[in-house]
């Protein structure tokens, strides 16, 4: 059995197995706002140069459509994040091609290369970080990227992307659960670790200001 989604999509995937057109169209144009997001956030800056996120959501929903039969049959995640799913396959197949195309890599070390960009840096810093801190603008754009990512190198990767998917992907306990594949109270114990580990080691960054 798949986790709790909202009134509005499983009515739409029950309309779809019966095979509705319109419910299939709702349900592969519904979440692309929350699919380029995702896309965005993960996307290499090597590949930015090279792919628009609204090229890749394009095609991931592509695939969606082929693959949606089979997923109303079984129903193995729920439906937002089997869609986010496919289309970080997606991102994934591009990051080996265009940026490990020259490296020997396992999918492993191709997905661990797949860093946050600045931009992203900065956001999930702006977002974690406690309100009412006020370090200088010359902070948060040159030292505190590099602080950040020092930071998130030390964490631990399972910490890591819980505090990636809840503050840039912003999504709820249940889909990260479900993506992630743990329990919601193991989610809710990973974030707030990784959480408390964060603002202890930017805390010691920012006190430097």
């Amino acid at each position: 059995m798949t986790a709790p989604q909202s009134p509005e999509t499983e009515e739409l995937l029950e309309r779809a197995a019966r095979g509705d057109p319109q419910a299939i169209e709702q349900l592969l144009t519904r979440y692309r706002p929350r699919l380029r997001q995702m896309v965005a956030v993960r996307m290499d800056p090597r590949l930015k140069s090279r792919v628009d996120p609204s090229d890749v959501v394009q095609e991931a929903l592509m695939d969606a459509s082929r693959m949606l039969p089979q997923y109303l049959r079984d129903r193995p995640l729920p439906y937002y994040p089997w869609l986010r799913q496919v289309a970080w396959q997606r991102l994934y197949d591009l990051h080996v091609r265009h940026v490990q195309a020259k490296k020997r890599s396992v999918a492993r070390e191709a997905v661990e290369a797949m860093m946050l960009s600045d931009a992203s840096i900065v956001q999930l810093a702006e977002r974690v970080v406690a309100a009412g801190t006020s370090p200088s603008v010359n902070l948060f754009r040159k030292e505190l990227r590099r602080r950040v990512q020092e930071a998130l190198g030390q964490m631990k990767a399972e910490d890591r992307e819980v505090l990636v998917l809840r503050y840039l992907e912003q999504l709820d306990t249940n889909e990260i659960a479900a993506i992630v594949g743990i329990s919601q109270d193991a989610v809710n114990m990973r974030h707030l670790r990784a959480l408390k580990r964060l603002r202890g080691l930017l805390g010691e960054a920012l006190g430097d200001v």
